[in-house]
Parts: structure tokens; C-alpha cells; sequence
């Protein structure tokens, strides 16, 4: 009696354990078919197609640096965010790719990436490739190479710390800034390396319009291209959405990369960005490290109920004057009470 009581505990315990997989299962597939290409509107830009990226050897894409061919056929781009994620401005830009169920890829910085967790595993949770962006942005030309080196490396093990499991081993250096030394590491790493095509120049502006404007202008040359932004930019956070129709309109289609494989971290720096050091510098803002220009970062705040720091402040006598020379369509977008 007693055995045959334990053996019916424990088939329940299975039984009920498989009924809980199931359950999660079934919760993640209800989550993907709710942003799945079918459930999209007529309206909705889409996905053209998937390429399965294989990183072997360090393959370099995108025309403006490495000519050569190109992984797009005519009337097609590639969606690309570099230096988030952002508090603000990354969940807005999130929800216009659902909107259009389109999917990017998101070179992250990997001092953003420890700050906002959350958000590093939202951007893969709704199906984009989340990639690496160096640790702190600095311009790899111009630092020695153990220190770029260590940009990188670092870069990558936040990223993945915070993101839980193995990021894309994809990589964009900040500024477009190179050497022949970390073109080697990075060979060395089986990390591919990506260009760009198209500027968005989203960092000049504050205007949705200008954005729009400036990806539109070389596509109607180029006709395809790996196309740059900044989810760190209030004028990509405004034009998203209407640019992708925009794009629909006039006959693109978006391709969106994934890897063959994930990637790798080193063992060193994984010890690095476990420690206290990094994790507090982390929650400090960017104007505050000594690291990166304080103009890097567009602060953001809502409204008159906000407490703007001074440097929020100069911004926000910025959008004033920005406003004043004829670029007031932002005061119109995402972000109002400026």
C-alpha cells in the first residue's frame, strides 16, 4: 500500500509538472502569435525574410566601410538601433516595431545594458537581436589597443550578463572607428562586424520630419542598405512609426539577422562586470563618468512636473530654440509638454 501510494504521488507529480510545461508553452506561443506576421494589418510593413548570419572568421558587412556584396537584394534594409537601451525612448520604438511586426537588431553599450536589464531582455522578448556596442562607447581609433580590447570584451560580457544568455555575436564600433588591431580581436572572437549603408543622422536633430527625410532621400539612391539609428534619439522615437509606412508606401521590405550561433564571453572580463565597481558605475548617468561627452546622451524628461537637472535643462532650452528655427513637428510627436 505504501509503495503503490508513493508511486501514485509520484505520477502526479509528473503529470502535474507536465501540465505546468505545457501551460508556460502554451503562454509563449500566445505571446509570439499576438506579434506573429499574421496577426499584422494590411498596414503593417512586415518581415520579407530572416538571414541566418554565420560569424566564422569575423565578416564585415555594410557598404559605407567594406564594399562588396551585400547581404540585401534591391528594394530591401535592415533596421539597426545602436547605444541603448534608453529608459525612455527604447519602449516606444519597441512598440512602433510591433506595430509594423518588423523586427531589428540593437547594438547595445554595455554600461545601458547593466543599468536596464528589463529592457535588454524585453528588445529579445519581442523577438529582435540584441548585439554589443563596445562598454562605454569610447572611439576604438583612438585608444590603445589593450583598452579597446577591453571595451569590447567588457561590451559583451555586460550585455549578455544582462540580457541572461548569449547575445548575437554581432558587433558595431562606435563612431564607425576602427584599427587593424581590433578588426584582428574581433576575427579572433568568429564576431561579425557591421557598417552601415544608410544614416538616419537622427543625432543632429530633434525632428521626426528631418529623420524621415534623411533615410528616405538615400534609399530612393541606394535603394537598399543597412540602415543606422539610435534608440537613444527622441527624433527616431518620433519617426519610427511613420517612417515604416512611409517605407511600405514607396515598395521596401525589411530583412531582419539573426546568428547561426550565439555568442562567447571571456572569463576575465565576465569577473569584471560581476564586480561592485562596474555594477554601481552602471547606475550612474553617463554625463557623470568621466567616460562619454555629456552631449552623447539626450536627456529626456515629461513636462512641467518634472525636476530637470541643469544639463536637462540646457537640453531643454535647446528644444526651445530648435523649436523656434522651424523644427516644431517634435512637439507634435511621441513626447508632448516639452
Amino acid at each position: 500500500m505504501n509503495r503503490s501510494a508513493s508511486g501514485l504521488g509520484v505520477i502526479t507529480l509528473g503529470r502535474l509538472a507536465g501540465v505546468l510545461f505545457v501551460l508556460a508553452i502554451s503562454a509563449t506561443l500566445m505571446k509570439a502569435l499576438a506579434r506573429s506576421p499574421a496577426q499584422c494589418s494590411s498596414a503593417s510593413i512586415g518581415l520579407a525574410r530572416t538571414i541566418e548570419i554565420d560569424t566564422r572568421g569575423g565578416p564585415r558587412f555594410g557598404q559605407q566601410q567594406y564594399p562588396g556584396k551585400s547581404l540585401l537584394r534591391d528594394g530591401e534594409v535592415i533596421l539597426t538601433f545602436d547605444d541603448g537601451p534608453h529608459r525612455t525612448l527604447t519602449s516606444p520604438i519597441l512598440d512602433a516595431l510591433d506595430q509594423h511586426c518588423t523586427k531589428a537588431t540593437f547594438f547595445m553599450v554595455g554600461q545601458r545594458a547593466l543599468a536596464h536589464p528589463d529592457l535588454v531582455r524585453d528588445v529579445s522578448g519581442r523577438g529582435h537581436t540584441v548585439a554589443t556596442h563596445t562598454w562605454s562607447h569610447q572611439n576604438l581609433g583612438k585608444i590603445d589597443p589593450a583598452s579597446a580590447r577591453a571595451e569590447v570584451e567588457l561590451g559583451i560580457s555586460a550585455v549578455q550578463r544582462a540580457l541572461g544568455s548569449p547575445a548575437a555575436p554581432f558587433f558595431r564600433f562606435p563612431y564607425l572607428a576602427y584599427t587593424s588591431e581590433t578588426h584582428a580581436h574581433l576575427a579572433g572572437r568568429d564576431t561579425g562586424i557591421f557598417s552601415i549603408d544608410v544614416d538616419s543622422y537622427d543625432f543632429k536633430t530633434r525632428s521626426p520630419t528631418v529623420v524621415i527625410r534623411n533615410v528616405m532621400r538615400q534609399l530612393e539612391e541606394k535603394r537598399q542598405g543597412i540602415i543606422l539609428f539610435h534608440d537613444i534619439q527622441p527624433s527616431t522615437a518620433g519617426a519610427l512609426a511613420t517612417l515604416l509606412s512611409e517605407l511600405k508606401a514607396r515598395g521596401f521590405k525589411v530583412v531582419h539577422m539573426i546568428p547561426r550561433r550565439g555568442q562567447t564571453t571571456l572569463a576575465e572580463f565576465d569577473r569584471r562586470v560581476g564586480g561592485g565597481n562596474l555594477r554601481h558605475l552602471a547606475s550612474v548617468p553617463l554625463s557623470q563618468r568621466g567616460i562619454v561627452s555629456p552631449a552623447w546622451e539626450v536627456q529626456v524628461y515629461r513636462g512641467p512636473t518634472a525636476s530637470p537637472s541643469a544639463e536637462q535643462s540646457n537640453s531643454a532650452t535647446g528644444l526651445r530654440r530648435l523649436r523656434r528655427e522651424g523644427e516644431d513637428d517634435w512637439q507634435r510627436s511621441i513626447f508632448r509638454g516639452w
